[in-house]
């Protein structure tokens, strides 16, 4: 099991060229928070959409992140990388050019002499049955070859609808409530309960749902905390920017603002 005194633990920066102002903060926290610490997890969505290396590496905007992790791994800090529901096609080739660790969904770590239990967190959207089967269909080795098989610019349209949708969802963001929001976009209690129960662990990070919070949960006898990071956007300044992380160490976990350098 990965062992360190601290970590920074975000999700969900989804960067693109189209957003450059949460490109830009994501660059400085490469170059400063990133530096000050033990290791470095990114929990999946770290670019808003990922249609394969050969797709994606030829730009001068993604070789720039991937050199920016890069240089964290150079400064002595470990970057552990968690696939999410955008980006999971990262490949072999961007790991090479980042040195970074790609992990399992979900895995378990030890920071700050206590255990955690890290997701993306769409595995536990479990009351959209819809997503979870094309989440599972999308995951097997066979149909990610056979989608690498499409011309790059067929992928890229694909995936440039995919950052139009997300624009919308930006969009209508003005106006949510939390409260009001459909089950299908969160969690379950019965996903976390399972979770957390099969791997031996009561202390749960994921992203995914952009519904930043702590949570004091449970389910029947099952009784775990939760804690969820928000999204990045800088992009969008009719609306309440976002940008966080959670460090753990010794005194426990907080979250931390990254609106500003």
């Amino acid at each position: 099991m990965l062992e360190f005194d601290n970590a920074l633990i975000i999700s969900d920066v989804h960067l693109t060229p189209a957003y450059p102002h949460t490109a830009n903060r994501f660059i400085e926290f490469c170059q400063k928070e990133a530096r000050d610490i033990q290791a470095l997890f990114i929990i999946g969505d770290l670019f808003e959409f990922w249609v394969g290396d050969d797709a994606h590496l030829n730009s001068p905007f993604h070789q720039q992140i991937a050199h920016e992790i890069a240089l964290i791994i150079r400064s002595g800090v470990p970057v552990f990388f968690i696939a999410g529901n955008r980006d999971f096609m990262l490949g072999d080739h961007f790991a090479k050019l980042t040195s970074w660790q790609v992990l399992p969904d979900p895995s378990r770590v030890r920071i700050g002499h206590q255990e955690w239990l890290l997701s993306h967190g769409d595995q536990l959207c479990t009351a959209d049955p819809a997503y979870q089967l094309f989440r599972r269909f999308t995951r097997v080795h066979l149909i990610q070859k056979m989608f690498m098989q499409i011309p790059i610019s067929y992928r890229k349209k694909l995936g440039e609808s995919l950052r139009r949708r997300s624009t919308i969802k930006y969009q209508m963001r003005q106006n949510f409530d939390p409260t009001t929001a459909t089950l299908k976009t969160n969690v379950t209690l019965e996903a976390c309960s399972q979770l957390t129960s099969q791997y031996l662990c009561s202390q749960l990070i994921h992203g995914h749902t952009h519904l930043p919070g702590y949570h004091q949960e449970n389910w029947g006898n099952h009784a775990w905390k939760r804690w969820v990071l928000s999204d990045w956007d800088l992009d969008h300044p009719e609306m309440h920017p976002r940008a966080n992380a959670l460090r753990i160490d010794l005194n426990g976990i907080k979250a931390i603002d990254l609106i500003e350098a």
